[in-house]
């Protein structure tokens, strides 16, 4: 799949992340010499094309204050686990929320919800809500605590050659 010039230019301005200002788009068309509105249309063709898969926050929750991260894990029922996982997504302490499949017989957990607290009582409580929500049709959890933070990063783009 190929892209022009002028989205390679857009897809590398944006790539470590957008500026943290009102206006991201703006400034970082004006860095490029082009117009916002072009920027914009640039990266929602690309998103439509499959070239950029989503465009979406990264949040270092440490600098925040949210020092205890937990990787929620649970075992619900299948029948039940999409409607339940949609319902735990929404909830405004998960940061991220989906399904996978079961490792057997080390692993059953198929639900993962991301919480963060600034300390582990905070996510103990909000792991509490989430279980009060899957009720009957949860049969296992448990909790994940990070210790550190790894990449967080997407595809970044190489020039022509490697270099």
């Amino acid at each position: 799949m190929s892209i022009s010039a002028n989205d390679r230019r857009i897809i590398e301005a944006t790539q470590s992340g957008l500026p943290l200002t009102p206006a991201p788009y703006a400034e970082i068309a004006a860095s490029l010499g082009l117009e916002e509105g072009e920027v914009i249309g640039r990266l929602a063709a690309l998103q439509a094309r499959g070239v950029v898969r989503r465009i979406g926050v990264a949040p270092n929750h440490y600098a925040l204050g949210m020092v205890a991260n937990g990787m929620t894990v649970w075992d619900v029922a299948d029948a039940e686990a999409s409607r339940l996982g949609a319902a735990v997504g929404a909830l405004d302490y998960v940061s991220h929320c989906y399904l996978r499949p079961r490792a057997l017989p080390l692993w059953p957990y198929n639900l993962f919800a991301m919480v963060h607290g600034a300390d582990r009582d905070e996510v103990e409580e909000k792991r509490a809500g989430i279980a009060a929500l899957l009720g009957d049709a949860c049969r296992d959890s448990d909790v994940l605590y990070s210790i550190r933070i790894l990449k967080k990063t997407g595809l970044r783009l190489t020039r022509k050659g490697g270099r």
